[in-house]
C-alpha cells in the first residue's frame, strides 16, 4: 500500500483486473494529490502488483473485502473513489458495503469511474465466451485467456465467474449517495460504451455525468485522458 497524508477529501485508487497501483493513472493521481495537498491511498488487491497471493485465487468478493478493509482502516474523513475498469465495479460495491458498515472513519465524497466494468465477469466474460471456453472452465476449473496487453495469458477461473454472480449490480438501481463522474472510450474493445451507458441508467443519484471520448481506448492513459481524470477529481474535490 502507498499512502500520502493530506487534506480531505482524500483520494482512493481502485485498480483494474490484473492492474496495479504503479500504473500511469494511479501515479498521476498520487502526484496530483501531492501538488494539491490531498490525502491519497493506493493499494494492490491480492494476486496483483506488490501484494501476496496467487491471482488465480482471487474473486470479486475477496477483492471487495480487501478494498473495504483498506478503506475503513486506513482512510479518514470524506474520500473520492477513483476506479478503473474492475475498480469501477469495486467502487460501486464498496459504496453498497459502506451503507452497512457502522465502524468506518471514512465516508464517500464522490466517484470517478474510468471505463467502469460493472458485472464484467458475467456480462463481459461469461455471456460472451464461446461454448468451448465455457465447457473448459466448467470441466477443468479455468481457462487461460490470451492478453491483448503483452503480459501473457492469464487464468479465468470457475470460482471467479461463479462467485462474481453474488455481486451483480446492473439488475437494479444503484445508490451511491454521492456525485459520480464516468469517463468512457468509444473505441474501448473490453468495456463497450453501451455498457457504461447502461450503468448510468441504473444510478439513482441525480449528479451523474458521463463523458464519452470518441477516440479513447480501454486504458484511457494518454496524457489527455489523464488530464480528464484529474479534472473530474478536481470538480468533485
Amino acid at each position: 500500500m502507498r499512502q500520502r497524508a493530506g487534506a480531505a477529501p482524500g483520494l482512493v485508487w481502485l485498480g483494474g483486473f490484473k492492474s496495479d497501483m504503479q500504473g500511469s493513472k494511479a501515479q498521476a493521481l498520487d502526484a496530483w494529490a501531492g501538488e494539491h495537498g490531498r490525502a491519497c491511498t493506493r493499494f494492490d488487491y491480492s494476486g496483483h502488483g506488490e501484494s501476496s497471493g496467487a491471482f488465480r485465487d482471487g474473486t470479486i468478493g475477496r477483492w471487495l473485502d480487501e478494498s473495504l478493509a483498506v478503506f475503513t482502516s486506513q482512510c479518514e474523513g470524506p474520500q473520492i473513489l477513483i476506479g478503473s475498469s474492475m475498480g469501477g465495479w469495486m467502487a460501486l460495491l464498496l459504496a453498497r458495503a459502506l451503507r452497512q458498515c457502522e465502524d468506518s472513519r471514512a465516508s464517500l465524497a464522490g466517484m470517478v469511474l474510468i471505463a467502469p466494468a460493472a458485472d464484467f465477469t458475467e456480462a463481459l466474460m461469461w455471456q460472451r465466451f464461446p461454448k468451448d471456453v465455457k465447457k473448459q472452465i466448467e470441466e477443468t476449473g479455468e481457462w487461460q485467456r490470451p492478453s491483448a496487453y503483452g503480459d501473457g495469458p492469464y487464468p479465468i477461473t470457475r470460482a471467479l465467474i461463479e462467485e462474481g454472480r453474488n455481486h451483480l449490480l446492473l439488475d437494479g438501481l444503484i445508490q451511491t449517495g454521492c456525485p459520480v463522474r464516468i469517463l468512457q472510450g468509444v473505441q474501448d474493445p473490453d468495456v463497450p460504451w453501451q455498457h457504461a451507458q447502461a450503468l448510468v441508467t441504473r444510478l439513482a443519484h441525480d449528479d451523474v455525468v458521463m463523458t464519452l471520448i470518441k477516440d479513447g481506448d480501454h486504458r484511457l492513459s494518454r496524457p489527455q485522458d489523464i488530464a480528464r481524470m484529474l479534472q473530474a477529481v478536481a470538480d468533485i474535490a
